[in-house]
This record gives C-alpha cells, structure tokens and sequence, in this order.
C-alpha cells in the first residue's frame, strides 16, 4: 500500500462502515465475514490540554512516513523517513470567542450516561455523549444552537427539578494548533493522515516523549468535540485484539482464560463502536473501554489465542452479547443494574465465583446485610481467594472522605458541594448481589445518597461496591473515619478475569467459563444470522 486512502483501504473500510448500521438498524451482519474488519480506535484523546505534551511519528526502519492533508484549498503529500514531532501551540483568536453547551448531567460511566441519553431523548430532548475528562451528556449542538435555545432548554430543565443540569461556558482568546516541520517547511493543518507501507507506525508520547508503542495500520490526527485533537488508530480488528489481550487478562494466564478473553474483547469491541460518535471514532485506549497499547506488549501465547479464536463472538439469542468483564468480582458477579442504571440483560446475574457449590443465594440472598457480612468475611473456597484484590480492609480519615466527596460533588454540579463535613454514612439498600445501591451521606448540610456506580467515584477506599462500613474514633470523642471492608476489584458484572485463571487451571474449556459467567450464551463465529 502506498498511500492511506488506496482501494484496499476503501474496501476494507466499507465494510466497517456498514457494520455501523448493522449496529443501527438491527440488520444482519455483514455478509463478507473473512475480512478484516477496521476500527477507530482513540489513541490519544485530547491533545492539545497540555501544550507541554508532544508526539512523535516514527516510521520502522527500511519504511517512510507517508503524511496527507490540506494545505489551503490544495491536498499536500508529504513522505519522509525520519521521525516527525507533533507539538500545539496556543494560537490568538482575531476577536475573543464563545463556545456553550448545556450538561445536562455527568457520570461515571458510558453505560449510565447512555441511560440518562436515551432518558432525555423519551422526553423529546435531543442529546449526545461527550467525555471532556468524566462521561456528559449534552443538549445536542447542532440544535441548541444559539444562546437563546440553549436557555430556553436549560431553564426548562431547572424548572422540572434537574439540578445537576448546568451551562458550560468557555470564553476564548487562543485555542491549541498543531504543527510540525519537515525539510525546513512548517505546517499546521487541521487534520492529518500518515501511513506507512508496512502499516507500522512507531508513537511517542510524553512530555520528553518517554511514552513509546507501535501500532498497526494507520493514523488521523483530527479535531474533537472539546477543542483539542484526538490521535486515531485505524486498525483491522484482529490486530486491535493483539493489544487488548495481554494488556487485559495478562500475558502468563492459562491458554483457555486467554481465549475466553479474546472472544470477549472481540465481542465487547464490536457490540460498542458507538461510544465517540460524538468525536468520529469507535473506542478508546483505556480502561473507559479496554486496555489497547498497539503491538506494544503483545506476544506469541496471547497472539495464539486471538488466531485460535479467528471471528468468535459470544451471542444470546443470535445478538451480540453485552461482553462486560472486570479484575476481580469478590466472589460474586453481579447484575447489570447493580452497577448501572437500564434494563438487565438476562445472561448478566448474579453467579458466585467458586467451581463448587459454596453459597445459596436463593437460599442467603446477599441483599440481607448479615448475610453480605457473612459471605464477605469468608475467603477460602472461592476461584479468587489467593488474589490479594479478592478482600481488602481500608481505614480512610474523615478529612480525606471530605476532600474526595466535595471533588466528587463539584464535577456532578450537585448543591451539596458545599458541604464542611461528613457526620455520618450507612448503607440503605443492596442488590441481591450485595452490590451497594443506595449509600446515604449526613452532611452539615443535609443528606444526600449515592447510587451504584458513583459510589466508587465518591471515596478512593473501596475498589468496588462489594463492601460494608464501619465508623470508626479511634480513642477520641468525635468520627476519626471509616473503615471500607470488602472485595473485589471493577464493576464485578460478567467474567472475572482472575476467577477465569483458575478455572482454566482446572481444565474448563473457553466455552464453558464462558457459559459459566454468562449464563444461556452461546460461542458463534461471525455469520449473517447474527444481530448487533
């Protein structure tokens, strides 16, 4: 290949492009299955925040950049075979501008932010998904799109009581630009596309680029929704999974966790190429999404695993199941509305993570809080209990639970914000799981609750919402903190990577630790029968 946009690109792209309306439509998938599929995978997110970081583009050795933009009304191309260095400088506006958008709430997750969307959309609101630093969702743009409908719409909504809701306002005297030189020439376009013949492209990042992967395919630099740029990789979708997996379940793990991992990875990649319509890519690099660090990390155990498991994607029903999976469940999975807010799907519940029958739940439901303390002071017997995330016990100080809450409260533009102390918390409800879902806060100011998800948000102490509290005074008069005693590690809904390690050590296939975390699903390849 010789230049980014050539027809094999094309082809293999629009096969991408009608898989985005499959997502869509609820058509059928794609009938060419053989091929590659290609992703947008968000690199780097937002530079241009810090004007201080820069990128470097290297080329592999015997290769050249091969870099294609819009100089003026005129494509430019430019190849080179020395590394080009990427930096933004903070460029004076002609006159000072204004850029507005109404929050109409910030979250934790994609998925509760989703929930809220399609909340407003029933009411006739139309929104989008943006994530400037937390997940927000916005009064859609291009509608709300003079100051007088966006105070129309924002006084409507604080009349119905929507309190978080706010209008963020940025005034602007100097916005970032990108640009770099070659040859002695600078340039700063807008947008930029580099490939390489090899389809190699070494990145740096940092601000002494000490931040160094190698990622397959192609690159973008382009502009996002928050005024800074986000760096995309075009990657085909079996390369993409050669830098989740090691980076997921790890390098060392036995050969059928790896391949239910990759199953998964393929699954959740595909079920999730909505998350940055707003910004014109698919996915992230972090765990907002999973883990992806290009070639960097990827080795011949995990590379085999991926080829062994070629286009199987996990289903119910011939859809796309919703593949979520976390560290460590503490010996329990959970719900999907546990943790978030929308409809359960029917093969996300509650399964306890031990490969023998330890505990009843429809005998000693864990929503009983002596039940939960019961099950979360015992550590043996379960696929976990050697993992260190599996139980842990942490005493936090009341003035860092104040710190941390008040940070909390000030993103989510809640009234409470102002708040000088914490009195007292206790748990007020709990999932058949045990998952917390309502925590209530006695201020200075008055009380509040915390639900599911934003709860591990609010403190740094707890690890998941697999916990219990525990006052403490330490010999003194007044509330010294409290103690987080629980287990755990990520959101607990679905595959527990380390529960899978040891089942895989007991011989179980990939399809059947599959089918032992999601319940009455089923391992298929890529066909068109299947819905996304």
């Amino acid at each position: 290949m010789t230049t980014m946009k050539s027809h094999l690109w094309r082809f293999s792209y629009t096969a991408l492009t009608t898989l985005s309306l499959v997502l869509l439509t609820g058509a059928s998938a794609v009938k060419n299955t053989n091929q590659d599929l290609e992703l947008r995978i968000g690199i780097v997110q937002r530079f241009g925040e810090n004007p201080q970081v820069k990128l470097q583009l290297e080329p592999t050795p015997g290769d050249r950049l091969q870099l294609r933009f819009t100089a003026g009304n005129r494509e430019k191309k430019l190849v080179t075979q020395n590394p080009v260095e990427l930096k933004t400088v903070m460029e004076s506006l002609p006159r000072v501008g204004i850029e507005e958008v109404v929050v109409l709430g910030t979250y934790r997750t994609f998925e509760t932010a989703e929930d809220s969307a399609q909340s407003w959309r029933s009411q006739g609101i139309e929104v989008e998904i943006g994530q400037p630093a937390s997940w927000q969702v916005w009064a859609k743009r291009d509608i709300y799109d003079t100051p007088l409908l966006r105070r129309l719409l924002f006084e409507s909504v604080q009349a119905a009581g929507k309190e978080m809701a706010y209008i963020d306002t940025k005034i602007l005297a100097e916005v970032p630009r990108v640009t770099w030189e070659i040859n002695g020439q600078r340039y700063s376009p807008n947008h930029l596309e580099i490939s390489t013949n090899k389809q190699l492209i070494r990145v740096r990042e940092g601000e002494k680029l000490e931040h160094n992967r190698l990622y397959p395919g192609w690159l973008t630099l382009q502009p996002n929704a928050y005024g800074t740029y986000t760096l995309v990789n075009e990657v085909p979708l079996e390369s993409y999974l050669r830098g989740v997996v090691p980076h997921e379940i790890g390098t060392n793990a036995p050969t059928t966790a790896v391949e239910a991992q990759a199953i998964l990875a393929r699954t959740y990649a595909l079920r999730n190429l909505r998350r940055f319509a707003i910004d014109n890519y698919q996915l992230c690099a972090t765990t907002h999404c999973q883990v992806y660090y290009g070639l960097s990390g990827a080795v011949p155990r995990t590379d085999q695993a991926i080829a062994a498991t070629r286009g199987m994607i996990l289903t119910y029903n011939n859809q796309l199941v919703d593949a979520l999976y976390s560290s460590t469940t503490g010996g329990v999975t959970a719900y999907f509305s546990d943790v978030w807010n929308g409809e359960d799907r029917p093969y996300l519940r509650p399964v306890v993570d031990a490969a023998t029958n330890l505990w009843d739940l429809s005998l000693k439901s864990l929503a009983d809080e002596t039940n939960f303390r019961e099950f979360i002071n015992r550590r043996e017997g379960f696929n976990e209990s050697t993992w260190n995330t599996f139980r842990w016990h942490k005493e936090t100080p009341i003035d860092d639970i104040n710190r941390l809450l008040q940070r909390f409260l000030e993103i989510k533009n809640s009234p409470y914000a102002k708040f000088n102390t914490v009195e007292a918390m206790s748990v007020v409800k709990r999932s058949r799981s045990g998952r917390i879902l309502e925590l209530r806060v006695k201020t200075d100011i008055g009380t509040f609750t915390l639900e599911k998800d934003e709860i591990r948000s609010a403190f740094a102490a707890p690890r998941s919402t697999l916990f219990y509290i525990e006052p403490l005074k330490k010999g003194t008069a007044n509330l010294w903190g409290y103690a987080f005693i629980g287990g755990g590690l990520g959101h607990g809904v679905g595959l527990s990577q380390t529960g899978a390690q040891n089942l895989a050590k007991l011989g179980w296939s990939n399809s059947r630790i599959l089918q032992f975390y999601y319940p009455g699903t089923q391992i298929q390849t890529l066909n068109n029968n299947i819905k996304f």
